[in-house]
């Protein structure tokens, strides 16, 4: 399942800012803490809860509490601009790491990095990673996140090609896929289009 957020108008105002050449980087990391927000609450409809009784200053109320425990996956480098943000709208939940490298002249990622909280059956795993391009990094994050016990992944990305989105529907056809846009197509680069050029680089300015 493919949940696309393109049609909110405060994405649509982040997204555009992103999008711009001329966003400079303390701009581009505002507007990527917008979108994360919204992107992680849609999300987040995925959450089980528990009910809960509280008291309140007048008298008892019933409620509800999130059930099991919630982990964010960011891929690094990248998914580190989307973490304060996912933590923050959800303070209670653990966080894992994966770092993957991609050789440019392959589009292949390659792992350097791993390191998990303990995972069992009923947690909730959101990778985070802005840009779904080949989908050959959110497999293979996927496949790490499956081999240490996760039962329960969806993804969470600010755009997203059509090319990675079915890459991630053949290897991982029960991992949902949340964006805020999914552009166009993938150039021979293996570069999102239209995109907004490399995420991690104008995130980080380097």
């Amino acid at each position: 399942m493919v949940t696309e957020l393109s049609d909110h108008p405060l994405l649509q105002h982040q997204l555009t800012i992103l999008r711009d050449v001329s966003t400079d980087a303390s701009a581009f990391r505002q507007a990527c803490s917008g979108m994360t927000q919204i992107l992680v609450a849609e999300a987040a409809k995925s959450l089980k809860v528990e009910t809960r009784t509280v008291q309140t200053p007048l008298e008892e109320a019933e409620g509800y509490r999130i059930a099991g425990s919630v982990v964010f996956v960011p891929i690094l480098r990248a998914g580190l601009g989307m973490l304060d943000d996912a933590m923050a709208t959800i303070p209670e939940s653990s966080v894992g790491y994966i770092g993957l490298e991609r050789d440019e002249s392959t589009a292949v990622a390659s792992c350097y990095y791993a390191k998990m909280p303990e995972l069992d059956p009923d947690s909730q795993v959101f990778v985070l990673d802005p840009m779904l391009a080949t989908g050959g990094s959110a497999v293979q994050c996927v496949d790490q996140l499956k081999q240490s016990g996760a039962k329960k992944v969806s993804m969470i990305c600010v755009i997203a090609a059509p090319e990675g989105i079915a890459c991630l529907r053949e290897a991982h056809p029960d991992v949902p896929v949340v964006a805020g846009k999914i552009d166009r197509e993938l150039n021979h680069q293996k570069y999102i289009l239209p995109g907004l050029g490399d995420f991690g680089d104008r995130l980080f300015n380097t």
